[in-house]
């Protein structure tokens, strides 16, 4: 379940948008840059994506019930799956309009404030990403860490076209603008596509990563040398949680006291390794054959 906390650094990315809006529209209302219009509608996303963001941590913070008893964490993937949808969208609009300055360029005014209204409105979204990845790395929220890495692609856009409209100011070549519109579109483009995968690997149920199942696997391991096995370990990303299921096999004359003390010791190591993991195992006689019957449940160990 994610905090109800959380919901205001959603607020203070509106906040942030709602500024960097006003003042980006401000410098290409000044300039006639495409490329600080482009600025300017990247902000528009970022805006839509903050919005969508609050209502995603709201409806995550709520706690299990009868129909939803994991919870409702997966609802994050929808917050930055609606973000990365926007963010393409945005590319494309960004991208037409620079084709056609490209083919009727128009000069540029009052640069030098355009740019300084650009550099403060950039200063604003790299002290708000900070802050929300700092939350989002802290918390474990994907929605967090999706608006934070999109700010700093705003903040690096931005320094790119601060960059072509100083250029356009120093050599006269108007073209200049346009493509770093273009790039600016690209570079939005590839933002988008990684919110959008992002997304899906969680929707699809996809396991942890690597490093997290080899913590887990390691656990099992120091295990084996007491005269246990195990087999059907499966992980799992929802939101913030993450959920292993694992099937521990001891010997059949084990009394249930003992082998269910064990498999909560097991559960607790793991816990310690992931704290935000729910762990569930199942125990097994070591020596049935049935036990063997769900073996096509294993996978490969990590990293092979």
């Amino acid at each position: 379940m994610v905090s109800p906390s959380l919901k205001r650094y959603a607020w203070l990315s509106i906040a942030a948008a709602l500024t960097t809006i006003v003042l980006k529209v401000a410098a290409w209302w000044m300039t006639g840059s495409v490329g600080l219009l482009s600025d300017a509608l990247e902000s528009g996303v970022n805006l839509a994506g903050a919005v969508m963001a609050l209502a995603m941590l709201s409806l995550a913070a709520l706690p299990p019930d009868d129909n939803h008893s994991h919870g409702h964490g997966k609802a994050e993937y929808f917050a930055s799956g609606f973000e990365g949808m926007l963010i393409l969208a945005a590319a494309v609009g960004i991208a037409v309009t620079a084709v056609q300055r490209l083919l009727q360029p128009q000069p540029l005014e009052q640069i030098g404030i355009g740019l300084v209204v650009s550099v403060v409105a950039s200063v604003i979204n790299l002290l708000t990403a900070r802050v929300l990845l700092a939350a989002g790395r802290e918390n474990r929220s994907i929605t967090l860490e999706a608006d934070a890495h999109h700010l700093m692609t705003d903040v690096w856009t931005s320094a790119g076209v601060i960059v072509g409209v100083g250029a356009v100011a120093l050599t006269g070549w108007l073209w200049l603008d346009p493509l770093l519109a273009l790039l600016v579109a690209s570079n939005i483009v590839w933002t988008g596509w990684q919110l959008v995968r992002r997304s899906a690997s969680g929707l699809m149920d996809e396991a942890l990563p690597v490093d997290q199942q080899a913590a887990v696997v390691a656990v099992l391991e120091r295990h084996r040398a007491g005269g246990i096995d195990f087999h059907a370990l499966r992980t799992r990303q929802a939101g913030a949680r993450c959920f292993v299921t694992v099937h521990i096999l001891v010997p059949g004359v084990w009394s249930v006291q003992r082998a269910h003390d064990l498999a909560e010791e097991i559960e607790a190591e793991i816990r310690s390794c992931l704290p935000h993991a729910s762990v569930l195992t199942h125990l097994e006689p070591l020596e049935d054959p049935v036990s063997a019957h769900d073996i096509e449940l294993d996978r490969p160990p990590p990293g092979q």
